[in-house]
């Protein structure tokens, strides 16, 4: 949905959000190969230090995943990254905080033109994370899921020495679970709460929300990450959600049956990680908050972003050293 004035919608009257989940779904993949894991849908690209650039904006959850991974991996100097600011319409990501409003790289200022120049009319939306080919312009793919999942997996002859091990093989069956609950019901169930168009629809994603919520704050009180002694990618895709609960979720989108900070087990757990290098430094609360409470608009429509909550406070002690 959309309006006349360029601004997106995204509140249905009288439905639940259903959000799109059809993506660009090429690969990139060492030689091409054909992945062991996943879907091949698309075509496949070549892992190729240099040539890759990803476009993801901080202020978005799916795209601040993509970062922390490239982060963890050590893989800055091997895949280029573009950011866009935190505000747009519904046109397109723009790279309004650049010089002269250009990404320095791609040389455009609407992400949409890397989709139009290999997709002319494009008919979906503009997403985050997208990964450009440098030496063409053109997107390559913006599946997500898949994006991380490949940093990992294909890209592993360029991770830095000492890199995590962000899908460990003995845990990938039980980590499949757990990603596929943190998504449905966590990851997506906040925007469920938020953009839902009946009163109905929003109790219902309320309440599985903060089922969901309570499961992993019963979850994390014996172990120190979600799959035990060790950060690994379920952790990225939980942080993504938690790190913005507080600033935007509990009070933009109604999430407010209590705040991150009143769950000992969920509080400590994400100020374990936002004090991981890696994560923290990846996390702009600024821009969270402007992308939010500004471009959308049928939710928020005076535009006014929140001061509040005090950033500092994810500095404190967490105390889950001991779980280690």
């Amino acid at each position: 949905m959309t309006t006349s004035d360029h601004t997106p919608s995204y509140v249905e009257k009288g439905k639940g959000f259903d959000r799109d989940m059809t993506y660009v779904p090429d690969r990139i993949t060492a030689g091409a190969r054909t992945p062991e894991h996943g879907p091949v849908n698309g075509e496949l690209w070549p892992v190729e230090p240099g040539r890759y650039r990803l476009i993801a904006a901080r202020a978005c959850p799916w795209a601040n995943r993509a970062i922390i991974v490239r982060e963890l991996l050590g893989l800055q100097d091997v895949i280029s990254i573009g950011l866009p600011g935190p505000t747009h319409d519904q046109r397109s990501w723009t790279f309004d905080l650049d010089e002269g409003e250009v990404d320095p790289v791609l040389g455009i200022h609407f992400l949409k033109d890397a989709y139009e120049k290999r997709f002319p009319g494009y008919p979906r939306g503009i997403t985050v994370p997208t990964i450009v080919d440098e030496r063409t312009g053109e997107i390559v793919t913006n599946d997500f899921p898949w994006i991380t999942h490949d940093f990992f997996h294909e890209w592993k002859e360029f991770h830095a020495e000492g890199a995590p091990n962000l899908w460990p093989e003995e845990l990938r069956e039980e980590m499949d679970v757990v990603n596929k609950r943190v998504f449905t019901e966590v990851n997506n169930g906040v925007y469920r709460c938020g953009f839902a168009g009946s009163q109905e629809a929003y109790e219902d994603a309320y309440d599985r929300l903060f089922t969901a919520l309570d499961w992993l704050e019963e979850r994390l009180a014996t172990r120190r990450y979600l799959m035990g002694s060790a950060i690994t990618e379920a952790d990225v895709r939980l942080f993504t959600t938690l790190v913005r609960f507080d600033a935007v979720y509990h009070g933009h989108f109604k999430c407010n049956r209590n705040k991150l900070t009143e769950m000992p087990n969920l509080w400590g757990y994400a100020r374990d990680l936002f004090q991981t290098p890696g994560f923290g430094e990846t996390v702009d609360f600024d821009q969270i908050k402007a992308h939010y409470y500004v471009v959308h608009s049928d939710i928020n429509p005076t535009g006014i972003v929140p001061k509040g909550p005090d950033a500092a406070v994810w500095e404190t002690s967490h105390g889950r050293e001991s779980l280690a």
